[in-house]
């Protein structure tokens, strides 16, 4: 038993046990839907009468289509047949669900594949950020973005740790460079860009 077996053995235990819902989720492909998807995540009702909090524990989104964007989203529950509930509760609010919970496939092997090139993906920025695991934090990313930057690229997976190691690729305009580079300072959270990491180059870009 080594570490990487431990964390195999947890990831299991989570869906197994149905302690994770494991949901595709379809929203339009359009400036403030992520966040509004964001907001809806946090404002789920304690289905089952529980009171603990919800927490995201995987979040996989690549740009590919101009219209719609497929999110491989993960959330902590507390009982057996939340992430049915969970997934109606998203389609109800006009983000399409399929819940994935119980999906073999899915649990092996898309959720690590999620993304790849993107011919819509111009202008990227690839950093990679250390977020504190804290409520609100995602929401002060997204909120003191610019309107006219776009999400790209967004990976996170919940590693148990009391911060969070996330990938964002960021679509800012050449113009908007220097009040990119101001976004980055006034939010405060360590960030490492890697638009010229070769391994980037290779796998993700077009």
């Amino acid at each position: 038993m080594n570490f990487d077996r431990l964390r195999f053995v947890a990831e299991r235990a989570e869906v197994g046990e149905e302690r994770e819902a494991l949901l595709a989720v379809t929203i339009p492909e359009e400036r403030g839907s992520f966040k509004r998807f964001c907001e809806l995540i946090g404002n789920l009702p304690a289905f089952g009468g529980s009171k603990s909090p919800r927490n995201v524990t995987e979040f996989n989104y690549r740009i590919s289509d101009v219209k719609v964007a497929h999110v491989f989203v993960g959330l902590t529950t507390s009982g057996k047949g939340e992430s049915a509930k969970i997934a109606a509760h998203f389609t109800k609010h006009g983000f399409k669900a399929l819940d994935l919970t119980h999906d073999e496939l899915a649990k092996e092997h898309l959720r690590h594949m999620v993304g790849g090139p993107s011919a819509l993906a111009h202008d990227e920025r690839l950093l990679r950020f250390v977020f504190p695991e804290r409520p609100g934090a995602l929401m002060k990313f997204l909120s003191s973005m610019r309107p006219n930057w776009n999400i790209s690229l967004f990976h996170y997976r919940n590693q148990g740790a009391d911060y969070g190691r996330i990938l964002v690729g960021l679509q800012v305009p050449r113009s908007d460079q220097s009040a990119f580079n101001k976004f980055l300072s006034t939010l405060g959270y360590p960030h490492v860009d890697e638009t010229d990491n070769p391994a980037y180059q290779l796998f993700l870009q077009r």
